[in-house]
């Protein structure tokens, strides 16, 4: 696992566009607001593109790479098409299955189990349908959260409504997947739960 996945801040900043059909990202150092990864979903088909636009945005299908921003891939986050809730595989940057986000029915405010490769329970991530707080957590212990309060340096730059701070607990080891899967998840808050 590339050692940029080891940090516990990470700012996220989603590129916007008046006809945007791809959903693409910049993650920034929080010390330096230099861009250290990118998110780019690059291979939308002519049909995913026009169902973009329509009211069936949220049950289109997805393919999201997360790269350092020299492009050397770290994680893949795809999706097929959703008709009633989205099952989410996230791969590692050699392509092999590190484990999936099952979207829970009738969740008030968003809510995903994540699961291991064994489709064994590490996290569940679950949101506040009154704003844009979303936790990660398991066994009753917090292991990260994702909201729009970023009180450090480089607030001035993450103000808008597009762009978000997560920040992963102490807790969770450096080299654990469990970071990939977490990193994962938050590139599909937007596209399963928000939009």
């Amino acid at each position: 696992m590339n050692p940029i996945l080891s940090q516990n801040l990470f700012l996220v900043k989603e590129h916007i566009g008046m006809f945007k059909a791809a959903n693409n990202y910049d993650i920034y150092h929080p010390e330096n607001n230099q861009i250290i990864m990118n998110c780019r979903e690059n291979n939308l088909g002519f049909f995913t593109k026009i169902f973009r636009f329509t009211d069936y945005k949220r049950a289109t299908p997805f393919n999201i790479e997360i790269t350092t921003a020299s492009g050397e891939k770290l994680i893949t986050v795809r999706r097929d098409i959703a008709i009633f809730r989205s099952t989410v595989e996230v791969l590692d940057e050699k392509d092999h299955l590190i484990g999936t986000f099952k979207q829970k029915f009738f969740s008030i405010g968003g809510k995903f189990d994540i699961l291991d490769k064994n489709e064994k329970p590490v996290a569940t991530l679950q949101g506040k349908w009154t704003g844009w707080d979303f936790k990660f957590s398991h066994e009753g212990k917090q292991l990260a959260q994702v909201n729009k309060k970023w009180a450090g340096l480089g607030k001035e730059f993450f103000t808008t409504a597009d762009n978000y701070a997560l920040q992963i607990e102490d807790s969770v080891p450096a080299d654990s997947s469990l970071r990939q899967l977490i990193l994962g998840a938050v590139m599909c808050i937007d596209m399963v739960l928000k939009e």
